[in-house]
């Protein structure tokens, strides 16, 4: 380690602009500091490092090739780091974080070996591991920019949740001095020298970064700037389809660097990040439904009134009514996004033979495809609702498999019209095991990982216990699936309240939560304010029937 100051004269030379100036240095011996990067070779590249100054190593190693000056501020100093981040994402080269301990500080000293650094600015030391040459520098705006020679503009102080997100807002063109919020008295003092010019790469325009926020990976989000990288701050969401920012940054990369401890957990990353490469966005945004989304449907059949108020009206008033239903909710629910939603009987139960003798009359395809396209064109989710008969759930889905290759669209099962060979409806209650509830798990989640959608809903009716013996076992694995209860009881507010007290107490965790509201069943039916202040805990889609 070895501080060094740069001449006066040498740096006034190395202002001059175009070529004489690097033909001046190179005459003079020094030359302009290169810098290159080069986007990962994989489509999909994790930087999972839980120590910060190995995920800056790793951020370095993934976007540059070479960088003759190197930007290192002392780990766990959050003002020079915020510094340093200013000084590499202005100066276009690597920021590396001196750690304590001889190995970690040897990685730090290889990589600045790597990049064939020849020179080191230290923000906040007069020292750097390896054995580059050393410009210190105060952790202070004034000390940084004398020695780099850029303007960096004033900046309002930075709350410690808000940093990652400030660094990844830098402006490599016009860098602004980042500091923490309760950062006293700026650090006094001034640099030793100044560091040679340096040659800024062509950004890496088509790698987008998605940084999980981590103060950890601060580092690395200075490091994916100044390299030109597009920086999506996710706020801790590790899943990429889990917002509609995140979606839409996936959607226009050559290649993702996923940057932040908590990816190195995300099961199924790499086709959840080409699921999010779609842009396709669920109604609300984003590509995955629960907690960001909260969904009011109407439920029904088209063309008649008898099975619920979605079929009371034609298409279009059936979509206004839906909005009208779920207007109530936005004010009630500020910390979700309100999703109006159909709830359509693909299927619906017969009380007579059909064919097939199935006691199940199946819904054609041409009859529903307009509202299913017409709630998609308006912004609604739809819910595809099967009761069928003596018949399995999977064969049932299989006939609209069509409709449920669109984004927008979801399933659910309703195991009360579930019968057993030998039984008819209204003199049994069905029910359904839950070996073949997971069948159609993995069937939905089969096709959507296969079709690249957004994750679908699949909703459970449920009013008695029975209805899905063994629920407790209900597959939660499959990520491209959100597995609703949907507590269908009516009559006194008391009573329902008690099924949705027992329903709840069967498990397993994890499981998403509707609530049914009935016109003329319940006694009396709640309203919007009523229901999200006496249904708790709060449920994630209240349908009207």
């Amino acid at each position: 380690m070895r501080p060094r100051s740069v001449p006066v004269a040498l740096s006034a030379l190395l202002l001059a602009a175009g070529c004489t100036a690097s033909t001046a240095a190179e005459e003079d011996g020094g030359g302009t500091a290169p810098v290159a990067t080069s986007a990962p070779d994989q489509r999909l590249t994790v930087v999972a490092d839980a120590e910060p100054a190995a995920s800056a190593v790793s951020a370095s190693r993934a976007l540059f090739d070479e960088a003759g000056v190197v930007v290192v501020a002392p780990e766990g100093d959050r003002a020079a780091t915020l510094l340093g981040a200013s000084a590499a994402v202005g100066l276009g080269v690597p920021l590396l974080l001196d750690p304590e301990g001889e190995d970690a500080d040897a990685a730090v000293a290889e990589e600045i070996g790597r990049l064939g650094a020849r020179t080191v600015l230290a923000v906040g030391a007069d020292t750097a591991p390896g054995d580059a040459d050393v410009v210190g520098v105060p952790a202070g705006a004034e000390a940084v920019a004398a020695a780099t020679r850029l303007d960096l503009a004033d900046a309002d102080p930075v709350p410690a949740d808000g940093e990652a997100a400030a660094v990844a807002a830098l402006d490599p063109d016009r860098p602004a001095a980042l500091r923490p919020e309760e950062d006293g008295a700026a650090a006094e003092g001034e640099a030793d020298g100044e560091l040679p010019a340096v040659t800024r790469a062509e950004p890496l325009e088509g790698t987008v970064v998605l940084a999980d926020g981590d103060p950890g990976s601060l580092a690395g989000v200075a490091t994916a700037r100044a390299a030109g990288a597009r920086v999506q701050v996710t706020g801790g969401q590790t899943d990429p389809r889990g917002s509609a920012d995140a979606v839409e940054a996936v959607s226009g990369a050559e290649t993702v660097v996923a940057l932040g401890a908590g990816f190195g957990a995300e099961d199924g990353l790499d086709w959840k990040v080409e699921t999010a490469a779609t842009g396709t966005q669920l109604p609300g945004g984003g590509q995955t439904l629960f907690p960001q989304h909260f969904m009011v449907a109407l439920y029904g059949h088209p063309g008649t009134g008898a099975l619920g108020v979605l079929g009371e009206q034609d298409v279009q008033a059936s979509v206004q009514r839906a909005r009208d239903h779920a207007a109530p909710y936005e004010s009630l629910v500020p910390d979700a996004t309100v999703v109006p939603a159909f709830e359509i009987i693909a299927t619906v139960a017969s009380e007579f033979p059909t064919d097939g003798n199935d006691y199940s009359f199946e819904a054609p395809l041409e009859q529903i495809r307009p509202w299913v396209e017409a709630a998609g064109e308006a912004g609604l989710y739809v819910v595809l609702d099967l009761q069928p008969g003596r018949t399995d759930f999977v064969t049932q889905a299989e006939l609209y498999r069509p409709l449920l290759e669109l984004p927008h669209v979801g399933l659910a099962l309703d195991p009360e019209w579930r019968l057993a060979p030998n039984q008819v409806h209204l003199t049994q209650i069905g029910s359904v095991g839950i070996d073949e509830v997971n069948r159609v798990v993995t069937w939905l989640a089969d096709l959507t990982r296969e079709n690249r959608l957004p994750q679908k809903l699949l909703v459970l009716h449920q009013f008695r216990v029975d209805m899905i013996p063994g629920r407790e076992q209900v597959d939660l694995s499959r990520d491209e699936v959100a597995v609703m209860v949907h507590a269908d009881g009516q009559g006194p507010q008391g009573s329902k309240q008690d099924t949705w007290r027992v329903l709840h107490g069967i498990g397993p965790e994890g499981l998403a939560w509707g609530w049914k509201n009935f016109y003329d069943e319940d006694s009396p039916m709640l309203t919007p304010e009523e229901t999200i202040a006496q249904v708790s805990p709060r449920p994630q889609l209240v349908t009207y029937q």
